[in-house]
């Protein structure tokens, strides 16, 4: 799950803002230590259906510096990787992923399944919700401006752009707005549309929360979901479970 190579979706479902003016972080507002953070983000536990790994999180990239492509839509390519958006002073990030309950196929032995049951069923076992979710921290009004790089960044970049990993880099090739939690401060949801192998297109969708200082990052992959045209979005379970940990 690299920054873009993996982001199998290229358009961004473009971010809808529900800022509400609430709590800002304000000229005085002091930034939370790493250590705080790795408090307050999600643990295994904190997500009911979710398993919660650090080491997953370890995969991704480790530095904004890696990240190529279009500078005005790189907010976005941060937000997919768990990186933080803006300077922050601290950040962190974590993985949920869905547990899914094993399916009446999986009890079967593979003699008594059709082709169409075995195709169902590898597609059912990759109908798994993947959330990176970062956490980073603001000095003054920092939080407000790597929030409103990425709502700018939505709307700047919603024909496409194209971003990655060093020579790695993937074409994103449409925003389109979507409703998120509502949660925070102020929220903005996307969601990203690519070119898929066989000439489809797919979806991954994202989501990024303000609580006061703190800004809270959201990017959900479903590969099953993709390949068969399923609609999904950002687990409200992963957004509750983070936004309570930050009240």
């Amino acid at each position: 799950m690299r920054a873009a190579a993996t982001v199998v979706v290229s358009a961004l479902s473009l971010a809808l803002v529900t800022g509400c003016g609430g709590d800002s972080g304000g000229s005085d507002a002091k930034a939370l230590s790493s250590a705080e953070l790795k408090k307050l983000i999600i643990a295994e536990g904190d997500v009911d259906g979710h398993k919660v790994s650090n080491v997953e999180a370890k995969k991704l990239p480790s530095a904004k510096s890696a990240i190529t492509g279009d500078e005005q839509c790189k907010p976005l390519v941060y937000v997919i990787g768990g990186l933080a958006p803006g300077d922050a002073a601290a950040e962190t990030r974590t993985v949920a992923t869905e547990e899914k309950k094993p399916t009446d196929a999986a009890s079967k032995s593979l003699e008594d399944l059709s082709e169409g049951d075995i195709e169902d069923a590898l597609n059912e076992s990759m109908s798994v919700d993947v959330t990176v979710v970062g956490l980073s921290s603001y000095d003054g009004g920092g939080a407000e401006e790597a929030f409103k790089s990425v709502s700018d960044a939505v709307e700047k970049c919603a024909g496409g752009f194209t971003a990655g990993e060093k020579s790695d880099e993937g074409k994103f090739t449409k925003v389109t707005a979507e409703k998120g939690a509502g949660a925070g401060d102020e929220s903005v949801a996307f969601a990203l549309t690519s070119d898929l192998e066989d000439g489809d297109s797919g979806q991954a969708h994202a989501e990024v929360v303000r609580h006061g200082n703190t800004v809270a990052t959201y990017y959900t992959m479903n590969l099953g979901a993709l390949m068969t045209g399923k609609a999904y979005t950002v687990p409200a379970a992963v957004v509750d479970a983070q936004g309570a940990k930050l009240k």
